[in-house]
């Protein structure tokens, strides 16, 4: 049976998972009770938990993959307890799963073979900002929200938005963006260091301790690749950011069209002519429906395109009136303008809202989220052609998605208590995934490979680079510690 088909067991509370290694444990009591007594002389007795509730709580994030807790909790407050706690990890061999804010959505902090979660959100100190420089490293409990709240008076900001209010560690390892990814970048342009602990509790500083030029020729770049490894390398413990400068005007708009052909095509075009939009974003009609109803909006009901415009108001001119020629001519509708913050914020809301706004579609069903990526020469025939297979199988997935960079989601609604819906939604995103491949694009723009796409990883990369990337694994754990059954 597939990943994505057992991942729709919703066989929440495991109990007798639980009682199983609860068994274990009575069965060897003494070795545990050492461990966890190591355990609490890092961290103290408060920094330590074996209690079902807060395990089960670790066990899960967003996804739609079951709830596998780990057999303990650790609250570490520094790098010096996650290295000595992982350096007693290291000498049991147990499993180490790293857990930040619980907000991914591939399943990458259940823990599969038990073991120790390390709960980060205890380091939670914004270190070394500087202003003149553009930069600031902070520790994982930080997380996109508080890091901008912090900034608040600096004239700086964090721009990469991914929707949920992520740590920022977490979102260096998942390789994270958003909807401002197509004009300040992902994670992976906007980390400049990291500190890692290694599953053997080593410490690493990717780029050189305390090291953050604007960039670097030296040697392996060992920071990008930690960004992205989903916790199966080390456990990322700070990271060292560039910021930007809060612009000086900033306005939203929407606009809605006659197909979905002519808003993608539009999305092409504003790309093309050089518009340095900061936020593009598509919502099909299922899914203006769906937030309409969700937040009290009155939209129309047509396939539509969220846009904002960073800058200078001179700039700004001169983006809105080339964006404004470029819809027109594709059908679309005048621009209806969200310039205040309070109308901005709200606009954003609704489209980050769109997870909840779908689930309300369908009371008591679940959500999973595709996550395909394409050059965005291919996005208007890939989104047309998986409409269509949307319809055709008659599978709710409203779509939208950050088409500035190619990168889009069909919000699938189903009931995982119906076998043939779920059969059907399985074959879809397999379809939609290898549709995506065929076109020179990915199965994950920004969710990560986590638990349910690591066969896809295999078809998109090829058996040479998953050598490869086996081998980089085995060289910084060989014991297969960090997070495993993830990624690879």
């Amino acid at each position: 049976m597939t990943s994505f088909i057992r991942a729709l067991r919703f066989t929440s509370p495991r109990l007798p998972f639980i009682c199983v290694r609860c068994r274990t444990y009575s069965a060897q009591t003494g070795a545990v009770e050492r461990v966890i007594s190591a355990f609490r002389s890092v961290s103290g007795d408060e920094g330590v938990s074996v209690g079902l509730a807060v395990r089960e709580q670790h066990g899960k994030d967003e996804s739609v993959h079951r709830c596998q807790p780990p057999d303990v909790v650790v609250f570490p407050r520094s790098v010096e307890e996650v290295s000595a706690l992982a350096k007693i990890c290291h000498h049991h061999q147990l499993p180490i799963i790293p857990f930040g804010t619980g907000t991914g959505l591939e399943g990458g902090v259940g823990a599969l073979k038990g073991g120790v979660c390390f709960s980060l959100r205890k380091m939670e100190q914004v270190l070394d900002l500087h202003q003149e420089d553009f930069d600031v490293t902070v520790e994982p409990g930080v997380t996109r929200k508080s890091l901008n709240s912090y900034l608040r008076d600096t004239g700086l900001w964090f721009p990469v938005d991914p929707g949920a209010d992520a740590s920022l560690c977490g979102m260096a390892a998942t390789s994270a963006s958003g909807t401002n990814a197509v004009r300040y970048g992902t994670m992976r342009e906007n980390v400049l260091n990291l500190e890692v602990v290694l599953a053997d509790g080593t410490i690493l500083h990717t780029a050189g301790k305390g090291r953050r030029p604007r960039k670097t020729s030296a040697g392996y770049n060992l920071t990008n690749l930690f960004v992205g490894s989903e916790g199966t390398l080390g456990i990322i413990t700070k990271t060292t950011l560039r910021l930007y400068g809060i612009p000086e005007s900033m306005v939203s708009a929407v606009c809605s069209f006659p197909s979905v052909q002519s808003a993608v095509d539009s999305t092409v075009q504003i790309l093309q002519a050089g518009v340095p939009i900061a936020r593009i974003e598509f919502l099909d009609d299922v899914m203006m429906n769906a937030c309409n109803r969700f937040n009290n909006l009155s939209y129309a009901v047509t396939p539509t395109l969220f846009l904002e415009f960073h800058g200078s108001s001179k700039s700004m001119e001169e983006q809105v009136s080339i964006t404004e020629e470029i819809t027109r001519d594709n059908g679309g509708s005048d621009f209806a303008w969200a310039e205040d913050e309070e109308t901005r914020s709200r606009l954003w809301k609704a489209r980050h809202d769109a997870w909840y706004a779908a689930l309300a579609l369908r009371p008591g069903c679940k959500a999973y989220s595709t996550d395909v990526c394409v050059p965005i020469s291919r996005l208007p025939q890939i989104i047309v052609e998986t409409k269509e297979d949307l319809i055709r199988n008659n599978i709710t997935g409203p779509i939208a998605g950050h088409v500035g960079d190619g990168n889009f989601h069909c919000l699938i609604v189903l009931d995982p208590n119906d076998q043939d819906e779920v059969q059907r939604v399985h074959s879809f995103t397999e379809r939609l995934a290898r549709r995506a491949l065929s076109m020179d694009g990915t199965c994950t723009g920004e969710h990560g490979i986590g638990l349910g796409k690591r066969a896809l990883l295999k078809e998109e990369v090829g058996p040479l680079a998953i050598e490869v990337m086996q081998g980089l694994k085995a060289t910084l754990d060989p014991k297969n510690l960090m997070n495993p059954g993830k990624v690879l």
